[in-house]
């Protein structure tokens, strides 16, 4: 097998397991949103992403807030908002 092949499915099974943890590190919620870690970092200090610090240093996430946290302000297509103000006759 292509060592290539190999490490993309590597990297498929490691998401597979970070989408079953209940409880994400730093880095394994960079990886699970594709945010960068200076800017999970700046989010984290400004106290706009939902994480925790146990010991007063490492950071957690919790997988389910984190999800809600990413669908928060959504923004519905045109035409479901067309659908919506249409007249009903």
């Amino acid at each position: 097998m292509d060592n290539f092949l190999i490490l993309e499915r590597l990297d498929r099974l490691e998401r597979l397991l970070i989408a079953n943890k209940e409880v994400l590190t730093f880095e394994e919620t960079c990886d699970y949103t594709g945010i960068s870690r200076s800017y999970l970092y700046k989010l984290t200090a400004a106290g706009t992403v939902p994480h925790s610090k146990p010991n007063g240093k490492l950071i957690f996430f919790e997988r389910k807030k984190i999800v809600r946290w990413l669908h928060q302000n959504e923004r519905k297509p045109i035409r479901e908002i067309e659908v919506i103000a249409e007249p009903v006759r």
